[in-house]
């Protein structure tokens, strides 16, 4: 099934009045959850998971596509009213947003990061819906030794791009890969790395660790450091609607956004970090006033919303046709798929059609309904910062040990959590990123099925991980990607060596 006779399936799929309403409790909940600073997409999902058991497939996920955009839409607010992202991808929105917002321009920054999401959401959707099948046709070639060049594409870019130290990301995504061992070798037969506790012969449930790092994690530091026991912030003023000024400067930002952040999305570029960084860059330097940027530059706001969404969209390409997350919140929705007794991967659309293309159509469904709920209701959403923060987390807390008492029915599970938690809070403690720990602990036992078909193809030959053109591809331009940055660097500082000699003897010969 091709693309657009497939989007036309699909919309057959997720027009039905059950799932419509699924979709709209999704955008609902991810809008809200995307208010509320620290609590993501991942964590939500992660929370729904046991609840969504007896549901549908396609209503299930048709719901978590909501949260994951609701999610996106609503990180903007938090950014540019308190200047705290509910997303990393929101992050760079908080610099110029908050300005906006501090100087009586908030609603117009609200306006442009609604539109924007709107407008480079369908887009992105589009695209999917166009390219899924092609990299299916591509992804139906591949052999082991290529999937496995792919998960380490993944695990490094990931791990490298992510947070502010590779170092940290690195020693995250080492203690996610041991994480994914523990449990019974499916090889072998022999437990790895459970200290004789009957428990772990199944391995870390991924819910629970999900739920761990985010939730109980988060409350712990929140608990810790928390100055105020309210969210401190801006109210909204001057009108509602962008201006034609603002809309003038504004659509090619929301255009530009969308043709980065999409394919960064595709390829596992590390989250919608980067994305959003290079298109406020991009923006600044096309700007014909970069004095703005970091005092109220509505572009600066317009570009990384717009890279943002689409970043969102193109995350699950290789998600859907491949089997390999390239964020945290992809990772989870890929265990939703296990739990169903799903795997995506190449053969994804043929198996499950109305699936996946119900669940694309309802991204172009979800966009309408967040741009309907967010611009009129923007309002409603500032007021759920004004719960106080104890009751807001005690309440996180609560529904985190729900949800990992219900998975199995076990205290074990409950304690392992509120351990894993500790780690969580740990890490947020010191700069250490959680998102390449989720994808080490589930995509590592995946890379470790296919490290072994290739070897057991090749009768143990190192050689065999990269003699298809495929993988010594992908090994090279990651190569490429991880050294060249060193290189340019030690250039620079060796120039810089050079050079400021040159220009202290100038001066004083002066």
């Amino acid at each position: 099934m091709e693309g657009l006779e497939g989007l036309l399936h699909g919309l057959e799929v997720a027009f039905t009045p059950q799932n419509l309403l699924f979709a709209l409790i999704g955008t609902i909940v991810g809008t809200l959850i995307g208010v509320l600073p620290g609590i993501g997409p991942a964590l939500t999902i992660a929370l729904l998971l046991p609840l969504t058991y007896g549901m549908e497939p396609a209503s299930a996920f048709i719901m978590f596509a909501g949260i994951y955009y609701g999610a996106m839409y609503g990180g903007s607010t938090t950014s540019i009213l308190l200047k705290t992202p509910g997303e990393s991808g929101s992050i760079i929105t908080a610099i110029d947003g908050n300005k906006m917002a501090k100087a009586g321009r908030g609603a117009a920054a609200l306006a442009t990061a609604a539109i924007g999401s709107f407008i480079a959401g369908t887009i992105a959707t589009m695209f999917v819906a166009l390219f899924a099948p092609m990299i299916v046709d591509v992804a139906i070639k591949l052999g082991p030794q290529d999937y496995l060049a792919l998960m380490v594409m993944a695990f490094l870019t990931v791990s490298a791009l992510v947070g502010s130290s590779p170092l940290r990301g690195l020693a995250s995504l080492a203690v996610g890969m041991v994480i994914g061992l523990i449990g019974i070798d499916f090889q072998s037969g022999e437990d790895r790395l459970t200290f004789g506790m009957v428990r772990l012969l199944d391995g870390v449930d991924t819910v629970i660790l999900i739920v761990a790092l985010f939730a109980i994690g988060e409350v712990i530091y929140v608990a810790a450091h928390q100055k105020s026991s309210r969210f401190e912030h801006m109210s909204i003023k001057g009108q509602r609607w962008m201006t034609r000024s603002d809309w003038k400067r504004s659509w090619k930002p929301w255009l530009r956004g969308t043709a980065i952040g999409f394919p960064m999305g595709v390829i596992p570029a590390g989250g919608s970090e980067i994305p959003t960084f290079l298109s406020y860059s991009l923006e600044r330097k096309l700007s014909k006033r970069p004095e703005e940027f970091g005092k109220g530059a509505i572009e600066g706001v317009a570009g990384p919303e717009a890279a943002n969404n689409s970043n969102a969209a193109g995350a699950l390409v290789p998600l859907l046709t491949l089997g390999i997350p390239t964020s945290a919140t992809a990772a989870v929705i890929l265990v939703a798929f296990q739990q169903y007794g799903i795997q995506p991967g190449p053969q994804l659309l043929d198996t499950q059609p109305a699936l996946v293309w119900g669940l694309i159509a309802s991204l172009f469904i979800g966009n309408l309904m967040l741009l309907i709920l967010n611009l009129p209701l923007v309002g409603l959403w500032v007021k759920i910062l004004n719960i106080p923060k104890p009751y807001l987390y005690a309440g996180i807390a609560m529904f985190a040990l729900l949800g990992a008492y219900s998975v199995n029915g076990s205290t074990f599970d409950v304690l392992l959590m509120l351990v894993l938690g500790l780690v969580g809070y740990l890490m947020r403690r010191f700069g250490y990123p959680v998102a390449p720990l989720i994808v080490g602990a589930i995509l590592g036992p995946l890379a470790e099925l296919q490290l072994r078909r290739t070897l057991d193809i090749s009768a143990g030959n190192l050689g065999a991980l990269i003699d298809s053109p495929f993988s010594a591809v992908v090994y090279t331009l990651l190569a490429l990607v991880l050294i060249l940055p060193v290189v340019v660097r030690r250039i620079r500082r060796r120039r810089a060596d050079v050079i400021e000699p040159v220009v202290r003897s100038t001066t004083l010969t002066k």
